[in-house]
């Protein structure tokens, strides 16, 4: 089977469950997404990679990347290989010493490596043809955002207004939400510090 490559478009949070995000990602050259339901955990660490942020010592995949890496082992690709009864299977695809080993994986934690390996994220046609969208907008090959990604939430279940305060009051609590490892929330501080520098 062809695999088809994906990128990660944006994280927004569940419509369907508040605790949860949807993941959405992208062919790289179609117009079809593939929106992937997480957890706050994993879009936490998700968000944590793709926004730069640091972390005072490793999360979960951080220690998995590193222990890899310690081993000469690199994950050279994952795959979203199936989906059943509404839930995505993946495998990792790793390479150690060129030997190809392939590991089963939740979807989830897939992804949260991928970003960390900076690897390449597949699926097969028959998944996009089964779960997959096309967006509103979105049916123009032609339109190209490569390298646009956003997180999304809502400002109302997020605590502060980050609107209304100053940058020294951001930078603090900048620096609170990352000492708590609210990694999620320090994404958010994070944008709208971007967002003023950038107006």
């Amino acid at each position: 089977m062809n695999k088809i490559e994906l990128r990660v478009m944006a994280i927004n949070r569940s419509v369907t469950n508040t605790a949860n995000y949807a993941l959405i990602l992208g062919e790289t050259r179609g117009p079809r997404r593939l929106p992937v339901i997480i957890g706050n955990a994993e879009a936490q660490a998700i968000a944590v990679s793709l926004e730069g942020l640091i972390v005072s010592r490793p999360l979960t995949h951080d220690l998995f990347k590193n222990t890899l890496e310690t081993l000469r082992t690199n994950l050279r690709e994952i795959i979203i290989t199936d989906l059943r009864e509404g839930i995505f299977f993946a495998r990792l695809v790793l390479d150690r010493d060129g030997e190809i080993i392939e590991v089963d994986s939740r979807t989830s934690d897939a992804l949260a490596l991928a970003t960390r390996f900076e690897c390449p994220i597949y699926t097969y046609n028959h998944i996009l043809e089964t779960a997959g969208i096309v967006l509103e907008g979105d049916d123009d090959p032609s339109h190209d955002d490569e390298g646009e990604m956003e997180i999304v939430g809502d400002e109302s279940g997020h605590g502060p207004s980050l609107s209304r305060m100053n940058i020294k009051d951001l930078n603090s609590h900048l620096d609170q939400m990352l000492q708590d490892e609210n990694y999620e929330e320090a994404a958010r501080i994070r944008d709208e510090l971007q967002r003023r520098k950038a107006s």
